[in-house]
């Protein structure tokens, strides 16, 4: 990492189990500012593991046991008395499959900031446009705010959820392979949108494209049974991994 990138997501010696089985085995890794950090590796390798460690996600399921540390913006997310409902505001998250709310397009964006006690409407008004602009959908959804946001597109959905997601004003954005469900036009408009949102956020993508990964990140992690065997540059580790099983994985020879 070079001296001028500061570390906003930094994971130690980190095991996770669900029950007996570890899915997680000693990973450490250090995730810069700002910027998109790729997760590749083959199904089940534990990307999404790890993606939803940052969020505390994994809480949610029976049995899953973990060891080690992580840090997000210097604070140890899994010590005792840990404030989740603050730390999810700190870290969105977009799933692979756009789940919007049965509820208009105005409503699944405010969602998140009444939550947080935003209550005035002009307050409200003004996070709806900004979060719908930020996520490069305005333009197409200002005059039908009230419609129901499962009216949209699978690809118009998605930006609902990132423009929800940004909502709440986070510094980190998640996103569990964003684009797998999409066709390749709202495919590319969600990348140009991490483009841009990387200005502002830290955003950590898992996908299962390795074309996806050389377009739009800065840095590639590869994951090959619950590991992390390597992680570099994106350019670097594309055209001279280090890993002769990274390299197997992204020449085609195995997953």
């Amino acid at each position: 990492m070079n001296a001028d990138e500061k570390t906003i997501i930094s994971v130690k010696n980190l095991d996770l189990y669900y029950g007996s089985f570890q899915a997680l085995k000693n990973v450490n890794i250090d995730i810069p500012q700002k910027g998109i950090t790729a997760f590749i590796g083959p199904s089940g390798c534990g990307k999404t593991t790890l993606l939803k460690c940052f969020n505390r996600m994994n809480d949610l399921i029976e049995g899953c046991r973990i060891d080690g540390e992580i840090i997000i913006d210097e604070q140890p997310i899994y010590e005792r008395g840990i404030n989740i409902n603050a730390l999810r505001k700190k870290v969105g998250m977009v799933f692979q499959k756009p789940n919007v709310f049965p509820m208009s397009i105005y409503d699944n964006i405010a969602f998140g900031p009444r939550t947080h006690g935003v209550k005035k409407r002009r307050d409200l008004d003004e996070i709806v446009a900004s979060s719908l602009k930020k996520a490069g959908i305005w333009d197409e959804v200002k005059n039908t705010l009230n419609k129901s946001a499962l009216s949209l597109s699978g690809g118009q959905q998605q930006r609902v959820c990132i423009a929800r997601a940004l909502a709440i004003e986070p510094q980190i954005i998640l996103m569990d392979e964003p684009t797998s469900a999409l066709d390749p036009i709202s495919t590319g408009i969600i990348e140009e949108l991490c483009e841009e949102l990387k200005k502002q956020y830290t955003i950590v993508i898992v996908t299962h494209n390795m074309q996806q990964a050389t377009r739009i990140s800065d840095k590639t992690a590869f994951f090959l049974l619950g590991e992390m065997l390597e992680f570099a540059p994106t350019e670097e580790l594309f055209s001279q991994p280090k890993n002769q099983k990274c390299e197997n994985y992204i020449t085609g020879r195995f997953g």
